[in-house]
């Protein structure tokens, strides 16, 4: 199994930006999709986008592209989520995720791997 823990939160200005990364242990990082989700108060776990074992595929939500870039650095074991221009209705909880195998990299039931979130709040 793989353990993922993120880092890089944080309070920024509305059109500011701010990247955040996931460090995985464990199992090979290169074996897994990485997803990024956001939860914000009240609401469900979304799906931000997802990057394939070897990053040549990415995914976007719709709300988020051409803002947000995900990539990842296996040599490092660590992924990233870039986010510019961001905005108040951003603010939420940041979860990266990892899976073996399979498509759905937009459905949270599909992940298997957790880390335990990262705050990201956005002021006006």
């Amino acid at each position: 199994q793989v353990q993922l823990v993120e880092s890089g939160g944080g309070l920024v200005q509305a059109g500011g930006s701010l990247r955040v990364s996931c460090a995985a242990s464990g199992r090979t990082f290169s074996d897994y999709v990485m997803g990024w989700f956001r939860q914000a108060p009240g609401k469900e776990r979304e799906f931000v986008a997802g990057i394939s074992q070897s990053g040549a595929s990415t995914k976007y939500a719709d709300f988020v592209k051409g803002r947000f870039t995900i990539s990842r650095d296996n040599a490092k074991n660590t992924g990233y989520l870039q986010m510019n221009s961001l905005k108040p209705e951003d603010t939420a909880v940041y979860y990266c995720a990892a899976k073996t195998i399979g498509n759905n990299w937009d459905r949270v039931i599909s992940y298997d791997y957790w880390g335990q979130g990262t705050q990201v709040t956005v002021s006006q």
